[in-house]
């Protein structure tokens, strides 16, 4: 205890602090790049395979992050790997790095999401720097996860049948053609917007738009 004096401050906590995982099944090509990123100011976490990196996924939920990934790789390849994050809904920043070049699997990444695709041997000052671009990504869509919270707890508190009217009035359906969509009556689709702007504390049309945006992310 602290004898009789002020109450001590209450330490902030601390904020996650953002994680490059490299996952190459190349143990020489792992060290070197942890090496290589370390050296550069960044937090890096190393895998020997897809399969390991799943294995510890939560942490991409954790921490703002990159992934640096070997797009060849024995079991999962990397392109394999893409897909089961975007499956699981984890957007996290990506950039391939290959031994092969092979322009058509490039596009087709760069279109599935990945940021950047770098043959070896790359430049480590051009690596480097696709790295903080990826890391400022994943910060920017955590901090919109996190101000959409909010809005998501509301929307929960919606049944069914309001989520739809209301994803009707935010595509600007008016209460005719709401109530054809969804066989009811008009007065129905009345009661219910008038539970939406309620449930949601929205006092306009501009608020239950603002609360949708948020909750949907952007």
């Amino acid at each position: 205890m602290n004898g009789g004096g002020r109450a001590q401050p209450i330490e902030p906590a601390a904020v996650p602090v953002a994680i490059v995982h490299v996952v190459d099944d190349d143990e020489a090509v792992r060290d070197s790049l942890g090496w290589l990123l370390e050296a550069n100011g960044f937090a890096v976490r190393t895998h020997a395979s897809a399969e390991q990196l799943l294995a510890s996924a939560e942490e991409l939920e954790a921490h703002a992050a990159c992934l640096i990934v070997d797009v060849r790789m024995p079991g999962m390849s990397g392109l394999e790997l893409h897909e089961e994050l975007l499956r699981r809904g984890l957007g996290v920043p990506l950039l391939f790095v290959t031994g092969h070049g092979d322009v058509p699997m490039a596009v087709a990444s760069m279109k599935r999401g990945a940021v950047d695709f770098l043959e070896k041997p790359f430049n480590a000052e051009h690596l480097c720097a696709i790295v903080r671009q990826c890391i400022e990504r994943s910060e920017a869509s955590r901090r919109r996860a996190l101000a959409g919270q909010p809005a998501r707890e509301r929307l929960a508190r919606l049944t069914q049948r309001e989520q739809q009217v209301l994803e009707r009035i935010v595509a600007g359906r008016l209460n005719k053609q709401i109530a054809d969509d969804l066989g009811i009556s008009i007065k129905t689709v009345e009661a219910h917007r008038a539970n939406i702007m309620d449930k949601l504390d929205a006092r306009s049309m501009a608020d239950l738009m603002k609360i949708a945006l948020l909750a949907a992310g952007g």
